[in-house]
């Protein structure tokens, strides 16, 4: 109706175009439309077709029922963009923006609030193997256990190099992670972690970390020509923070989807499920081509990822170690080793080791029992 009048007030030269379309809030090109639609088909012609007919492209009701029982039965609590990851592994062809309308139209999840524009503070490496980052995060991941999940990520790309649960995050769980990425990729450039007493010696509570008194890890990075560096506040590691975020929103669910209650079985869903699909999803392409890595080709690895201490060997050429006696046994290179200063290595599986220099003297169990020595086949 009030088309009508604007209409007949423009037909019987009363107003422009201009005035006709400002009356109805339009721009002049819609009113001329509008003029051609009804003086060809009258009022009719002027209804919105998207209120009177269903779209061609709508889904059908059957598939926005199964999306939405897939996601009351098996995948209730999960936000929508994890949901999302295993609907497209699970087959489905929909867009993310589909899956999210139509399960906060089923009231199964809610709106978020728009969030405020995020700051860059600090850009990301150029290239892989430029900076990695390794963090713990303590969490209940099953139903009344916390362990520590250690993450050592590229700051690059965000690629997730090696995830692992632990008991308590230490030196040995570092070593693990950080054994783990040389293995299959290579040594890198430097190592950017928090300040924790494992990765830093710090001699004032809240102060800066000491560069002079290197912890065990510390030592060993070091020796690998790696450089550390320290971040003074959680917002200094915030690309890890929000990774941690996003593992303790998903990997509760996901290990309870699979019945996971275990360390073990939990660290195999890690590497062989989870670790893969994250990396999938959240991977970002490095700003420029190549990459920092290179290839480790030095002796073994163990004996550097390793806790190190300085003992004297006594009288009877042994070490005493932390309650256990370490016997050297004969070498052909000297006749005892009295009063020598040694270095016991401790690796990461408990083992044990005795070196003078860069020659290994003799290897032992956990319990420090020596381990027999295998002799070489004659050629």
């Amino acid at each position: 109706m009030r088309f009508e009048e604007v209409y007949f007030g423009w037909s019987e030269s009363r107003l422009t175009q201009e005035e006709a379309a400002r009356i109805l809030g339009v721009c002049d090109r819609t009113f001329r439309r509008y003029i051609d639609r009804y003086e060809h088909g009258g009022m009719e012609c002027l209804s919105d077709k998207r209120l009177i007919q269903a779209s061609f492209r709508r889904a059908p009701v059957d598939e926005v029922m199964a999306v939405s029982d897939l996601y009351r039965s098996r995948h209730r609590g999960w936000n929508v963009k994890h949901f999302y990851g295993w609907y497209r592994r699970d087959g489905g062809q929909r867009s993310y923006t589909w899956v999210k309308n139509t399960l906060q139209r089923a009231g199964l999840v809610c709106r978020a609030r728009k969030r405020g524009a995020h700051r860059k503070r600090r850009e990301r490496a150029p290239i892989p193997g430029m900076m990695l980052h390794q963090d713990g995060s303590n969490h209940e991941w099953v139903p009344g256990r916390k362990w520590d999940l250690i993450v050592t990520m590229d700051d690059a790309t965000s690629e997730h190099y090696s995830m692992l649960f632990v008991a308590e995050e230490g030196t040995v769980s570092s070593f693990q992670g950080i054994r783990e990425v040389i293995a299959h990729h290579g040594l890198f450039s430097s190592l950017y972690t928090d300040r924790g007493s494992h990765y830093w010696f710090t001699p004032d509570t809240g102060g800066k970390v000491s560069r002079t008194q290197p912890t065990q890890f510390g030592r060993a990075i070091k020796q690998l020509g790696i450089e550390m560096i320290p971040a003074y506040s959680p917002e200094a590691r915030g690309r890890s923070e929000r990774n941690f975020s996003t593992h303790q929103e998903r990997l509760p669910r996901e290990l309870a989807l699979q019945g996971i209650t275990t360390m073990d079985a939990a660290n195999r869903y890690l590497s062989d499920i989870y670790l893969p699909a994250f990396n999938a999803e959240f991977m970002q392409p490095a700003a420029e081509e190549g990459t920092a890595f290179v290839k480790w080709i030095g002796a073994n690895l163990d004996d550097i990822l390793c806790e190190q201490y300085e003992r004297t060997v006594t009288a009877d050429n042994c070490v005493s170690f932390e309650g256990k006696t370490l016997q050297i046994p004969a070498d052909r290179y000297r006749c005892h080793y009295v009063k020598v200063r040694v270095r016991v290595h401790r690796h990461v599986d408990g083992s044990l080791a005795i070196f003078h220099g860069p020659r290994k003297l003799a290897d032992y169990d956990k319990q420090g029992q020596l381990k027999e020595i295998k002799k070489k086949k004659a050629a």
